[in-house]
């Protein structure tokens, strides 16, 4: 499937700003399918160790009064 945009005389700079993030858009799109495929290798998430023990546990001590 190839597809070759006619250039259009009419095309405003909205319009080709529009094609230029679309066209961008797909590129990243069709990186991260490759990169991802299957759940495997690098982790996707954003969040690592959410569940995992604290790194120091915080220790809470009642003052003596005085």
């Amino acid at each position: 499937m190839a597809e070759t945009p006619e250039p259009e005389v009419s095309e405003t700079p909205e319009d080709e700003l529009k094609r230029k993030f679309r066209e961008a858009l797909e590129r990243k799109r069709s990186q991260q399918a490759g990169s991802g495929a299957g759940g495997r290798g690098a982790d996707p998430s954003k969040i690592h160790g959410a569940h995992g023990p604290a790194s120091s546990k915080r220790s809470f001590r009642r003052k003596s009064g005085g």
